[in-house]
C-alpha cells in the first residue's frame, strides 16, 4: 500500500479540498478528483507513480458551471463521478429542498458546462416518509462494463421507506432509469454509509463503506458484491476487508477508482479521502493492491 497527503493548494495558489469522488481516465492515465466545494470543480493528477515518494503534480482545475457558463446558485453536493468520452457524469446528494434535489448531471468535459440534468425516479425523491434522507445519498456512481453506456448509482443509507439493512441500486442507460436489486448491508450506526461503488473490469461490484463516531474514530471497509441483479433481489457481501487493519490511515475515505497495474501485474485501486474543509482532517490519496499468496505466480488465473 502507498499513500500520501494531497497538496493544500493548487497551481493557482487557491486552497484545495472536499474531494468526494475520483475517476481514472483510460485515455491518458490521469486521475480526476471531484471537489464538492461551493463552486464545484475537477482537479487532475498526472504523476501517480510519485505517490508515497514525492509531492504529486496537479493539473489545471476544471470549474463546473451551469448551462450558461455561470456558477451554480447553490452548492451542488457533487458526490459520484464517471468519465465517458467528452462527457462528465456526476451524481448530486439529496438535501430535501426544491433548490437542491438529488440529480444525475452530464457536463461537457472540455468546458465544464452543464449539458443535462436528470431528476431521480419518484421513489428516490423527497416526500413525506419516502426518498433519500438529507445528506445520505446518492453518494456513488460507476459505469457498468459493456456497451451501451450504463451507469449505476446507490444510496449512502437506506431510503426512508426501506428496511434498515437494504441499500437501493439504480441503473441509468439508453432507456432512462431502471430499478435493480438492493445491497443487503447492515450499517451499525448513523454515521456509517456506503460512500462509493465501483464496477471493476473483472466483474462484480466493490463497495467502500465508511464509519465515523465522534470525536475522531473511523472505520473503512471494502466489500465485494455480485453484479446487480433484478429488482427485488437482495445481495449480501461475498467478501469484506478491513482497510484500516491493512494499513490505510483513518480518515473520511469517499472515492474509489481503478489504478494502473503494478510491475508484477497485480491490479490496483485508488482511494481518496474528503477533508470536509476541516483543518483536523486531510485530503489523502492511497493505492491498494492485493497481496500475492504463496504459490501464486504473475500468470495465475
Amino acid at each position: 500500500m502507498a499513500h500520501g497527503v494531497l497538496p493544500a493548494k493548487g497551481r493557482d495558489g487557491r486552497s484545495l479540498g472536499g474531494f468526494s469522488a475520483i475517476a481514472s481516465d483510460p485515455r491518458d492515465g490521469r486521475l480526476w478528483l471531484l471537489s464538492d466545494r461551493d463552486e464545484p470543480e475537477l482537479v487532475p493528477i498526472w504523476d501517480l507513480d510519485a505517490l508515497g515518494r514525492r509531492p504529486l503534480r496537479l493539473g489545471e482545475r476544471l470549474p463546473l458551471r451551469n448551462a450558461t457558463g455561470k456558477p451554480f446558485p447553490a452548492p451542488l453536493d457533487a458526490e459520484g463521478l464517471v468519465l465517458e468520452g467528452n462527457d462528465l457524469w456526476i451524481v448530486t446528494e439529496e438535501r430535501r429542498s426544491a433548490d437542491r434535489p438529488a440529480q444525475l448531471l452530464r457536463f461537457d468535459r472540455r468546458s465544464g458546462h452543464l449539458l443535462q440534468a436528470l431528476p431521480l425516479p419518484q421513489p428516490w425523491r423527497a416526500a413525506p416518509g419516502q426518498g433519500l434522507a438529507v445528506n445520505q445519498g446518492p453518494e456513488s456512481l460507476t459505469r457498468l462494463p459493456g456497451s451501451p453506456l450504463t451507469l449505476l448509482l446507490a444510496a449512502e443509507r437506506p431510503l426512508l421507506q426501506d428496511p434498515p439493512d437494504q441499500l437501493r441500486l439504480l441503473e441509468h442507460g439508453p432507456g432512462g432509469f431502471r430499478p435493480v436489486g438492493s445491497l443487503q448491508l447492515l450499517l451499525p450506526a448513523p454515521y456509517w454509509g456506503l460512500t462509493e461503488l465501483f464496477a471493476p473490469p473483472g466483474g462484480g461490484l466493490l463497495g467502500l463503506v465508511r464509519g465515523f463516531e465522534p470525536p475522531a474514530s473511523w472505520w473503512t471497509q471494502l466489500l465485494h458484491f455480485s453484479p446487480p441483479g433484478p429488482e427485488g433481489l437482495l445481495q449480501a457481501p461475498l467478501a469484506r476487508w478491513d482497510l484500516l487493519a491493512a494499513g490505510l490511515p483513518p480518515d473520511n475515505w469517499e472515492g474509489l477508482a481503478l489504478g494502473a497495474p503494478l510491475s508484477d501485474g497485480r491490479p490496483t485501486l485508488l482511494l481518496v479521502s474528503d477533508d470536509n474543509f476541516n483543518p483536523l482532517q486531510a485530503n489523502r490519496l492511497a493505492r491498494l493492491a492485493p497481496r500475492r499468496q504463496a504459490g501464486c505466480s504473475s500468470n495465475s488465473k
